[in-house]
């Protein structure tokens, strides 16, 4: 690998050196890493000991955690650490590794927020064939497809990646290793790698196309409901995942809207912290804020540790 490049180590330039700027921004990230990585490991914890959250939808619901959890650990922790330690390098190899699990998390969240939606599909337009068709083996298929698939839309590109000639620049004006500034270092013809991070851009709008999809029919199911309650309390099961779904694919759509490694690359480091650390916090306080029976399981949990101390 490194016969093909010139460099072995990138500068990642931050968010800013402001040393008062950097308190802030330390104090706001370890903040809200901290909270997204408890709230995502109640709703594993949940899930996985409650027995009234052992259906496909809590399933998919604690490896989606489990996901946001790896996304936030990839570069966050890092970045914390660059600001302690004033040590702004990160070798070739580590970059590498940070832009894959960064990517290939990403794409397995796409993935497994279209297996989510076809969930709420099935469960409120086919309520008595429910059971059937999202029986274990289907679920277990489905989260297993989601992280295949993240796997391959990255893995490739980043094998010729690995094949590139870099000029002398490696100075990353972000936080983070993205791949838009590291190819922007290539003097080698990268059309094949941008048609395949094209590819992945692609991905990501045929999974919002299936999840709109989904979603279509279901609000044209819920709206022949012949009741306003009915009505209401369908539409309560899905908003959760809406709102999920919206800051996912509305962050990361105004990262990559310009996929062209040539040019200056659109994301703004505004955005990577949405996606990084403000969207993954969000996401679940909503899914437990906005999911009865998740919130009484919490209660449930917290009522067995406080009867457990007393005694």
């Amino acid at each position: 690998m490194r016969n093909h490049t010139m460099i072995t180590e990138f500068i990642l330039l931050g968010i800013s050196d402001n040393s008062e700027h950097q308190v802030a921004i330390f104090t706001f990230l370890f903040i809200t890493c901290v909270l997204s990585v408890t709230g995502h490991l109640t709703i594993i914890i949940l899930t996985l000991t409650n027995c009234c959250l052992k259906n496909p939808t809590y399933y998919c619901l604690w490896n989606f955690s489990f996901l946001e959890i790896t996304f936030t650990s990839v570069s966050i922790p890092r970045f914390l650490g660059v600001i302690i330690t004033r040590v702004k390098t990160i070798s070739y190899n580590n970059c590498l590794a940070e832009l894959f699990f960064f990517i290939s998390m990403g794409v397995s969240e796409f993935f497994l927020l279209t297996a989510m939606s076809y969930d709420r599909y099935v469960a409120i337009c086919k309520p008595l064939h429910y059971t059937t068709i999202m029986n274990k083996k289907i679920c277990a298929l489905l989260i297993f497809s989601s992280w295949l698939g993240g796997f391959l839309t990255v893995f490739p590109p980043l094998m010729l990646i690995l094949w590139l000639d870099f000029c002398a620049s490696n100075v990353i004006d972000h936080f983070y290793c993205d791949y838009f500034p590291i190819l922007q270092f290539s003097r080698s013809d990268i059309w094949l790698l941008e048609i395949g991070f094209h590819f992945a851009f692609v991905t990501l709008l045929f999974t919002l196309a299936l999840v709109i999809l989904s979603y279509m029919c279901i609000i044209s199911t819920v709206l022949r409901i012949p009741s306003a309650s009915q009505r209401k309390k369908a539409f309560s099961t899905c908003s959760a995942h809406m709102i999920v779904i919206s800051i996912s694919y509305g962050s990361c759509i105004f990262m990559y809207v310009k996929p062209s490694a040539k040019e200056r690359a659109s994301l703004t480091k505004g955005a990577a912290i949405l996606s990084t650390s403000i969207a993954p916090i969000l996401n679940s306080f909503i899914y437990t804020l906005r999911n009865q029976q998740v919130k009484q399981a919490f209660k449930n949990l917290v009522r067995k540790v406080v009867l457990s101390r007393n005694k």
